[in-house]
């Protein structure tokens, strides 16, 4: 019910209601063959672009990577930390993270806006449907084959962060990376496309951010784990974003303002910061 409810405040929202019956002249049917045509294109696009990327978007990998590694020798400090504040943290909360980062949910909701744009032939809400769809799918793919070719085990199963077990199939060992954290911040980093305020879209970047973190108060990740995921998140639905502007008339990448993830080291601490 609480999902209902989430995607019906949405999907009532001005933002999303404007450019109704913009495609009346189509059949349910066209639109649902040239959406899924979207869907699959944009998976491929997202997938293909690592081949096309230019010297500034391989210095945005190695940003990437360094910032991983970096965060990735302070594992087992910073999940001692997260751990510590799980009994301080209110259940709801905890619940909430982890159920908006299931991928049954995850698809309950981007499905019910999908089809809500496709039943009304709005294409706002169509292309965000498509965006979602494509985007979760595209990056929860990745993540799947890459916890089973990895095989890092989990802080719960007790083991080092050092400690890997590729194709072991073992749910002990697929930490990296974190899957809840792409589904979810996929979702809200499409979502938060739909508006300009940088206000409103750092709220629904910190909305999205929260299965992540519940997953480090858990100990089922690492937090490399979780910010790896993040970046993969942010990857892949600008990616299929871009190849959607060639497909539909509503566009979402013209005049924004881009997005910058820095690494910020303070005496005892290390975190990641965003601007935007």
């Amino acid at each position: 019910m609480k999902n209902l409810i989430a995607v019906f405040l949405i999907i009532s929202s001005p933002i999303f209601g404007q450019d109704k019956f913009e495609n009346s002249s189509e059949t349910i049917w066209n639109l649902l063959k040239h959406d899924a045509g979207s869907i699959i294109g944009g998976m491929g696009y997202a997938y293909s672009r690592p081949m096309h990327w230019k010297e500034s978007q391989w210095l945005t990998f190695g940003g990437v990577a360094a910032g991983t590694g970096t965060l990735y020798i302070f594992d087992e400090e910073s999940s001692k930390f997260f751990r510590n504040q799980k009994d301080d943290t209110p259940q709801s909360i905890r619940d909430y993270g982890y159920k908006v980062g299931s991928p049954q949910n995850n698809y309950m909701f981007t499905g019910a806006i999908y089809l809500t744009g496709l039943f009304t032939k709005n294409e706002k809400l169509r292309r965000t449907g498509v965006l979602l769809i494509s985007s979760a799918s595209a990056a929860g793919l990745l993540q799947q084959v890459s916890k089973t070719v990895i095989g890092r085990a989990r802080p719960t199963s007790g083991k080092s962060k050092d400690t890997f077990a590729p194709f072991s199939f073992d749910k002990n060992y697929d930490s990296f990376p974190s899957g809840h954290t792409i589904l979810a911040f996929t979702n809200a980093y499409a979502i938060a496309k739909q508006f300009k305020s940088p206000w409103i879209k750092g709220g629904i970047y910190a909305v999205g951010l929260v299965p992540g973190v519940s997953r480090l108060w858990e100990g089922k990740h690492w937090f490399s784990d979780v910010a790896l995921g993040v970046a993969i998140s942010i990857f892949t639905v600008e990616a299929i974003d871009k190849y959607l502007d060639k497909r539909y008339n509503q566009k979402y990448n013209e005049g924004t303002k881009k997005i910058s993830w820095n690494l910020n080291f303070a005496p005892g601490q290390v975190g990641v910061v965003m601007n935007f």
